[in-house]
This record gives structure tokens, C-alpha cells and sequence, in this order.
């Protein structure tokens, strides 16, 4: 009987770190020191040095981290925040839930993130912020957009929830994700590059303001104990999983290495294979390294294809199905189908294969050869 293939397998990575993640464990138990302290405190300071910035503030989720910042601009009624239509829902949630109002521009075919030239045409005396995600480990051109939007006292908010350690060489110097915005929001949820054991999120900052604000916010707006100078979120990440995202943290360079060659091994497949035609693999821009959250093919007739694989135990996913703009929720803002198309056909075409570090060669071509019956070409 052929085995199973999962979309990303945790109990195989788990088994790579298992005895360093034990040892963590234990040393928060034996702390018995729960919530934020010095385990957190450790790997605040871990992650920003790794970020090359001055701030890291662990958070609760990825979702709260886009939350917190926006409520750290101050982000509310009247306000307008240019974001993405394909991506997860958090990223557009986080404003409505402020009063403010999501305002959507389209995204590149090949990159899936945002086109930057329709972002500094969407701007207008109303817009605070801008929040572009780094999508599936691939990080925007924000060179293209920094300068006037600092001119123009828009904020830039980065949505760096699946691109911890990508970047851009730029000039002879490197553009981290998280390290050129004003505020750059990461999640930890277990299947990202970075991923915890459980729920955690952080925001990292280069400004001192913005960051003493984040970190007052995420413990109900309170610099001290029991004193409120506003209302904020209780939003803290715990010891036990800081422990084991600093474990962890030691090891994400070489898990985001194996999955770039993973990534070349499925392109070298599908040309081997003649499928290029029928099958577009993720590009990777030119000056970006790529760290492949997830491997994103556009693929002809994607939902027979994914039902043909799932028959044959390969397990694919479909990252996202239905534009923002087209969400039931987000009707009040008035967008039609059509509005953003190139949203919409990646919607329709892009299905994403099983990708992780630990994934063999045998599996990827079992995945390609079953790719290639479906499209006629076994």
C-alpha cells in the first residue's frame, strides 16, 4: 500500500531536535517561570540579533502581532491601510477590526506579492499605513516603495508571518524581511520556517517609540504593574514556547537551505518531466533568496489536479481560494469580481505541493510522476 504523503510533516523534524527541545522544556519547568521573563527575554534578544534590529517583542500569535502594531500607529476610524487581497485573512482582519478601511491593490503573477507601483498609486491623504506580505518566503521589493512612503509619513508595516530569514541583496548590502519596515510582524504557528509547538507571534521594530508601545499594549496597555495608560491587548508569549523557538532558532538557516533545494529539485522534475507547459513553478526574483514556506505552483485544471493526488495519497493545499475582496465580510467595502484579476486567477490556479525540509527525494518524484500521469505525460 503506498504511504501517505503529508503537505509538511512535523513529527520528522521534530525527531532532528527532539533532545535539544527537552532540555528546554525542562528548564522552564524547573523555572517554574510561565509567562514572558527571562526565557522570553532571551529569545527577543536572539531573534533581533538574527533580524539585525534593535527590537523583538514576542507576542501570542502572528494575528495579534499585526494588531498590535496597527494599534501602535494608532490606526483607527477614518484611516485608510493599502494591503493585499491574496493572503491570509489576519492581514486585512486587524484593520476592519480598528474601523479602519482596507484598501486592496493587485499582486505580481509570478511573485504573488503586491505590485509596488500600484501601492504608491493607491495612496491618499487618508492612508496610515501600508502592510505588504512577504508571501510563502518570498519578500517584496520594499526599496521600490520605503522612501516615499517615509516622505509622505505612511507607516510600513511588514507582514513577515511566513518569510523569517528571507531578504534582498540590494547595492552591495542586504534587505531583511522585518528589518525595513516601521513595525514587522512574525508568527510562529508550528508549520512556519520558525514555528513553535503552539500559538506565538512577534513584532519586531528600528524605532524606540513604536517598540515601548508594542510592548506596553500586549500586557493590557500597561507600562506598570496595575497602572493603564490605555487599553490594550493581553497578548504575551509564554516561557515554554520562547524555549523552544530559541532551539529552534539555531537550526532555521539550515531547515531554510533544505527547503531551497527542495524547491530546485521539483523545477529540475517538472522540466525533466515536460510539464512546464501545464505547471508554472514559484519564480524567485531576482537580488530575493527565496526560503519556500510553501512551494506554489499555478497549475491548469488545479482542483481536478489536487483531487487526482489526493486519490493517490499526496496531500496539496490551496492557498487562497476566494480573493479578500470577495470574502462575505468584506462585501461592505464594495469590490466586485473582476477588480483585481490577477488576485482572482491565482485563486483559481495555484496549488501548493508538499514542501519541507525533511521531504526525500523518492517522495518529490513520486509527486512530479503522479503530476505527470494526470497531465497525460506518465
Amino acid at each position: 500500500m503506498t504511504q501517505n504523503l503529508p503537505s509538511f510533516d512535523l513529527k520528522r523534524n521534530y525527531q532532528r531536535v527532539r533532545e535539544e527541545i527537552l532540555e528546554a522544556v525542562h528548564r522552564v519547568l524547573d523555572s517554574q517561570h510561565f509567562i514572558l521573563g527571562p526565557e522570553v527575554a532571551a529569545f527577543e534578544e536572539e531573534a533581533a540579533r538574527y533580524l539585525e534590529v534593535p527590537h523583538a517583542l514576542g507576542c501570542a500569535s502572528g494575528t495579534d502581532a499585526l494588531l498590535l502594531s496597527l494599534l501602535a500607529l494608532r490606526v483607527g476610524p477614518g484611516d485608510e491601510v493599502i494591503t493585499t487581497p491574496y493572503t491570509f485573512f489576519a492581514s486585512t482582519s486587524c484593520i476592519t477590526r480598528l474601523g479602519a478601511t482596507p484598501v486592496f491593490v493587485d499582486v505580481e503573477p509570478d511573485s504573488y506579492n503586491l505590485r509596488m507601483d500600484r501601492v504608491l498609486e493607491a495612496l491618499t491623504p487618508r492612508t496610515k499605513a501600508v502592510i505588504p506580505v512577504h508571501l510563502f518566503g518570498q519578500m517584496c521589493r520594499l526599496e521600490e516603495i520605503a522612501p516615499t512612503l517615509k516622505e509622505r509619513g505612511v507607516a510600513l508595516v511588514e507582514d513577515c508571518a511566513q518569510a523569517f530569514g528571507t531578504l534582498r541583496h540590494l547595492d552591495g548590502g542586504i534587505l531583511r524581511a522585518g528589518a525595513v519596515g516601521d513595525l514587522s510582524c512574525f508568527s510562529f504557528f508550528p508549520t512556519k520556517n520558525l514555528g513553535a509547538y503552539g500559538d506565538a507571534g512577534m513584532v519586531a521594530s528600528r524605532r524606540d517609540d513604536l517598540a515601548d508601545r508594542v510592548r506596553n499594549l500586549r500586557v493590557h496597555g500597561a507600562a506598570t504593574t496595575y497602572l493603564h495608560d490605555e487599553v490594550g491587548l493581553n497578548s504575551r508569549l509564554d516561557a515554554l514556547q520562547a524555549a523552544i523557538l530559541r532551539v529552534r532558532l539555531r537550526h532555521v538557516e539550515t531547515w531554510n537551505e533544505e527547503r531551497r533545494a527542495v524547491a530546485d529539485r521539483y523545477r529540475l522534475l517538472f522540466g525533466q518531466k515536460g510539464l512546464l507547459d501545464v505547471v508554472t513553478p514559484p519564480a524567485e526574483q531576482a537580488g530575493t533568496r527565496h526560503i519556500f514556506h510553501q512551494y506554489v505552483v499555478r497549475a491548469r485544471r488545479r482542483d481536478e489536479l489536487q483531487a487526482f493526488l489526493g486519490e493517490r495519497g499526496i496531500t496539496t493545499r490551496v492557498y487562497y481560494p476566494l480573493s479578500l475582496h470577495l470574502q462575505p465580510c468584506f462585501r461592505f467595502l464594495g469590490y466586485q469580481e473582476g477588480a483585481f484579476p490577477v488576485s482572482e486567477t491565482l485563486s483559481q490556479e495555484t496549488l501548493a505541493l508538499p514542501m519541507f525540509p525533511e521531504l526525500e527525494v523518492a517522495e518529490q518524484e513520486r509527486v512530479v510522476e503522479e503530476i505527470g500521469r494526470f497531465y497525460g505525460r506518465g
